[in-house]
């Protein structure tokens, strides 16, 4: 196993080197200037260029912010707090900490509810419940986030008053009830489909038949023998989705105001703060790319036949 993490870090350095240098390319490509304001001269834009070292060649400015990362330094602000170093931005003033925290617990909402449910589907298959619980997830999976967030926003804050309208920083339980059921309501309803369907699998089985010819009730053999592996396709899911999540929800803190990284991710690109945009996609791929080899060794923890080294090398 250790052979096979080490190629994977390997590759997943490569593979972070790629996306930083797509993602700069691409933010150059866009017309116009962080420095471009109605008061702002071609003089002035020139100074700041030259200042922040953006009137040298593509290339050169590329190898100076991939050498920059590779020495921990991720550039100063451009634009929204100028001069501020973005490492201090994203982990000192607490936004990446602030989406850290909604975003745990929106996962851990999606698991812990999404699993039970599609388990209940399973259980109760072609009855009314199964019915009722393919519908919702349905429509769960369908509605866009901001089209629920919206309503709860209307409907929790404003009509009930339950909790508040602005979560802001989110101190005190209530702030947290919209937001994380806005964040998690997608990845529940996904993550009960999923397991439906793999749990649906899985008791076709041998194994499964082998249960029931012995006299075990079906709800054991669903919720022990069954669910553990029909867990495999939940936890292919949940690699990039906690990933996203935790970097935050764009449209949930852009909806309750909360100044998490997402929120904060938003506002650089509609700045043009270079640094900021590669900082938040570098920390974004970063965690996409350990959860993906998370999710591999938890395959070989959920189903010890699982060869991590098959294929490789």
């Amino acid at each position: 196993m250790a052979g096979y993490i080490i190629k994977r870090i390997i590759v997943a350095i490569l593979t972070l080197l790629l996306i930083m240098s797509i993602t700069f390319l691409l933010m150059n490509a866009v017309p116009g200037s962080p420095f471009l304001t109605e008061k702002s001269t071609p003089e002035m834009i020139a100074r700041a260029n030259a200042k922040y070292g953006l009137d040298k060649p593509l290339y050169v400015q590329l190898f100076n912010y991939i050498r920059n990362y590779l020495s921990g330094d991720m550039g100063t602000s451009l634009k929204m707090q100028e001069g501020t170093p973005v490492r201090k931005i994203i982990f000192e003033e607490g936004k990446f900490a602030l989406s850290f925290k909604l975003g745990v617990r929106a996962v851990i909402a999606a698991v812990l509810i999404g699993v039970p449910l599609g388990c209940l589907a399973a259980y109760n298959r072609g009855r009314w419940v199964d019915s009722v619980l393919r519908v919702v997830t349905t429509l769960g999976v369908a509605v866009p986030s901001f089209v629920l967030c919206a309503v709860l926003l209307i409907f929790l804050g404003v009509k009930l008053k339950w909790v508040p309208v602005i979560s802001g920083s989110l101190e005190g339980w209530k702030s947290y009830i919209a937001p994380v059921i806005g964040l998690s309501f997608y990845p529940m309803c996904y993550v009960a489909k999923l397991t439906r369907t793999s749990m649906l699998d899985a008791i076709n089985q041998d194994y499964i038949r082998t249960a029931r010819a012995k006299g075990l009730k079906t709800g054991r053999i669903i919720f022990k023998h069954a669910l553990r592996n029909s867990m495999i396709p939940v936890i292919t899911y949940l690699g990039p989705l906690t990933a996203g999540i935790v970097t935050g929800g764009f449209v949930v803190e852009q909806t309750f105001q909360i100044p998490g990284l997402g929120k904060y991710f938003i506002s650089s690109i509609l700045n043009r703060d270079y640094p900021i945009i590669m900082a938040t996609t570098v920390v974004l791929a970063t965690l996409v790319i350990g959860m993906n080899l998370v999710v591999d060794i938890a395959y070989k923890l959920v189903d010890p036949r699982i060869s991590l080294t098959k294929g490789e090398g």
